[in-house]
């Protein structure tokens, strides 16, 4: 039995875009005390288009978790959603089956956490809020519809251009968000989806008032991980998960 001391309720690995400041800040607020993270950046081809370059953070996964040598987490979580957006699923899933066969744990995806949290609260149609240019945006409608997933309305938080660099999201905050929820009629819809791990969504979470669930990527995938290792439901505000994740969110968040 390992003598370790930190991380005795799991260490998990977490896989975050080169550039991306929030999902670290996010995971040290949803996971519990008992866990721990190991985190490594994935990086692309400097100077890589913003597409190819959220492309390669997927395809290129075996080379990101060949840099923990030998360290070994119980789960990794890939905290890049947009990238599953731009790779075919048959591609996908051979790279994650690839890097379970030889690393030896389990890997999951931001967009698969996300489906696994909708299928089990049911949603179908979904309001789909993301930071994204239009294109990616686009290409996350094409994911999700392609899933059997009804969205409408699909709303941009923030105002960034058709061809901006997608590194402009990390200058977002949950405020942009809330304000396009301000202005959409939710009526029928299911769950509101705040899709993309670098946009901050807790703050918005945490005091959600309204009457369908508000998913985000970072809830999801921090549920997904937590969930196996037994350290209780992320997704559930009400459970005692839920309730100390909002509070260490609280406090992370209050004016200096």
């Amino acid at each position: 039995m390992s003598g370790y001391d930190y991380g005795r309720a799991g260490l998990v690995g977490i896989g975050t875009p080169q550039a991306n400041p929030t999902v670290e800040a996010e995971m040290a607020i949803l996971l519990p005390a008992g866990m721990a993270m190991a985190v490594t950046r994935l990086t692309s081809v400097v100077g890589a288009a913003p597409l190819e370059r959220l492309r390669d953070y997927l395809l290129h996964l075996p080379l990101h978790l060949a840099a923990y040598d030998t360290l070994r987490p119980a789960v990794f979580g890939f905290a890049c959603t947009a990238s599953s957006y731009l790779v075919n699923d048959g591609a996908a899933r051979a790279v994650l089956d690839a890097c379970e066969t030889r690393f030896g744990y389990p890997v999951i995806t931001a967009a698969d956490a996300i489906a696994q949290a909708l299928d089990r609260i049911g949603a179908r149609r979904i309001a789909l809020v993301s930071p994204y240019p239009a294109s990616l945006r686009e290409a996350a409608v094409r994911f999700w519809s392609a899933k059997g997933y009804r969205l409408n309305p699909v709303l941009a938080a923030g105002d960034l251009m058709p061809d901006a660099d997608t590194r402009g999201i990390y200058a977002l905050g949950s405020t942009h968000a809330a304000a396009a929820l301000a202005q959409a009629d939710l009526s029928g819809v299911d769950a509101v989806l705040l899709s993309g791990t670098g946009m901050p969504s807790l703050p918005l979470i945490a005091g959600w008032t309204g009457a369908m669930p508000v998913l985000s990527s970072n809830l999801c995938l921090a549920a997904a991980l937590a969930a196996p290792l037994g350290q209780g439901d992320l997704l559930d505000l009400e459970s005692a998960a839920g309730r100390a994740w909002r509070a260490r969110c609280r406090t992370a968040t209050l004016e200096a």
